[in-house]
């Protein structure tokens, strides 16, 4: 591939690309774009390519509201022959009227970023895309594309994989070729639940590829025959997908969160403790914008599946390499953010973890012992409607959706009851409708 420096128009015609997906997402995670020649990639790189906002979804606009114009971060330039012969992504960043859209979750992460920055602080991230694999039956309900995958206990299973293997190997290849770094591709814990692991990266990279991973992930099921649902609990008796975050702090090239001496065993150092204090203070309100689904809290909310574990922690708890807690340490090179799931936006959830860790970090905060010796800690919410009156009770929180500007809190926590008070007492089919593909 050309050199990040060379422009739109070069990058693209000396990979072969003949179009372009200008691309952003809304609030929900929704991927929104245009798809634009390459005859036209310099006025797309210099000038935008225009939106009806109120069309696209829940980006804060009104039909009478001037258009968003999606201006591309040409860093995030992605070829994806796999899915398209000679068609690239670039995310892009909504601007109205020349300023950078406050209700974009892409341009709010990019504020805490900068808030983080102006403390010589720059977040990392790995994240862990879980997924499932299905079809519908003759009687149209969603089952399982692999048949044969019906095992009690199916994570890991080398068959499983081996008969999913052209669906996995292309989705890696791409990712390999793409200089992710993909090191690892899991059959998990539920009956044709998959995922595919990347190497970290700095927190908006990240975010865009994790966007970029469903995107690809999508359309290469869908070539042979099959669903991708990143949907947080499609099977009421099978374990649900998570998107767990694992998180460092930097400054430059040097990693802040080890230490060689830590009384507590972890490896970690105090601005991590601090960093993870504020995460764990902060997690009730964190689970409007990890878990935003009515349907994120029958996976939290679930007392068994057919494999026995449920891997959703309930409460807002750390430990070392234990995965029933918020927050795990497997390492003193990271923390890993075990509350969101499937549904949630890559951004937004970035800029909450961070916007809570630097907050533990501001007021010198102390997460107590870990594991069973610690305090105690408090229940996250039971359901959406809680959430997101945790949220909403959550300055912190609160101001890192409003981080871009005002009123994007109220504006997601008015989405998000509506959204409980429509579906919360509904059951069957609405679900699959709903948020099969939503994400």
């Amino acid at each position: 591939m050309t050199t990040v420096d060379a422009d739109l128009a070069s990058r693209a015609r000396a990979d072969g690309v003949k179009f372009l997906l200008a691309l952003f997402v809304d609030l929900t995670g929704k991927p929104c774009a245009k798809l634009v020649p390459v005859e036209a990639a310099d006025e797309l790189q210099h000038e935008g390519v225009g939106f009806a906002g109120y069309a696209v979804g829940a980006i804060g606009q009104q039909p009478c509201d001037p258009d968003l114009i999606a201006i591309p971060d040409l860093t995030s330039y992605t070829p994806l022959p796999w899915v398209r012969e000679g068609l690239a992504l670039v995310h892009c960043d909504p601007h109205v009227e020349g300023t950078p859209w406050p209700y974009a979750p892409r341009v709010i992460l990019k504020k805490l970023i900068e808030r983080a920055r102006e403390r010589e602080l720059e977040l990392y991230a790995g994240a862990e895309v879980e997924y499932f694999l299905v079809s519908r039956d003759a009687e149209g309900r969603i089952t399982p594309s692999d048949a044969k995958d019906t095992g009690a206990q199916p994570c890991y299973d080398a068959r499983g994989l081996t008969r999913m293997y052209d669906h996995l190997t292309a989705v890696s290849a791409a990712m390999n070729e793409l200089g992710w770094g993909n090191y690892a591709n899991d059959h998990e814990d539920g009956n044709g639940q998959f995922e595919q692991n990347f190497a970290y990266a700095d927190a908006l990279t990240t975010a865009d590829r994790v966007v970029t991973a469903r995107y690809l992930i999508s359309m290469l099921a869908e070539q042979r025959g099959m669903t991708a649902t990143f949907m947080p609990k499609p099977f009421t008796d099978r374990t649900g997908s998570g998107m767990h975050l694992h998180l460092s702090l930097w400054n430059g090239s040097i990693a802040l969160f080890p230490a060689e001496e830590d009384e507590r065993a972890l490896g970690l150092s105090e601005l991590a403790y601090s960093f993870l204090a504020g995460v764990l203070e902060h997690a009730p309100g964190m689970q409007a914008v990890l878990a935003p689904t009515v349907n994120s809290y029958k996976r939290t909310g679930a007392v068994s599946t057919r494999s026995g574990a449920t891997w959703s922690p309930r409460r807002a708890s750390y430990g070392g390499n234990d995965r029933t807690h918020f927050v795990r340490v497997p390492d003193g090179n990271r923390i890993e953010l075990r509350g969101g799931d499937g549904s949630a936006n890559p951004y937004l959830a970035l800029a909450a973890a961070l916007a809570a860790g630097l907050d533990g970090i501001g007021r010198g905060l102390d997460p107590g012992a870990p594991g069973a010796d610690g305090p105690k800690r408090p229940e996250l919410p039971l359901t959406l409607l809680h959430a997101v009156d945790a949220l909403a009770g959550d300055p912190v929180v609160s101001g890192a959706l409003d981080a871009a500007g005002a009123g994007v809190c109220d504006y997601f926590a008015a989405l998000k009851r509506e959204e409980f008070f429509a579906w919360h007492n509904t059951v069957g089919s609405w679900e699959i409708d709903r948020y099969l593909t939503a994400f």
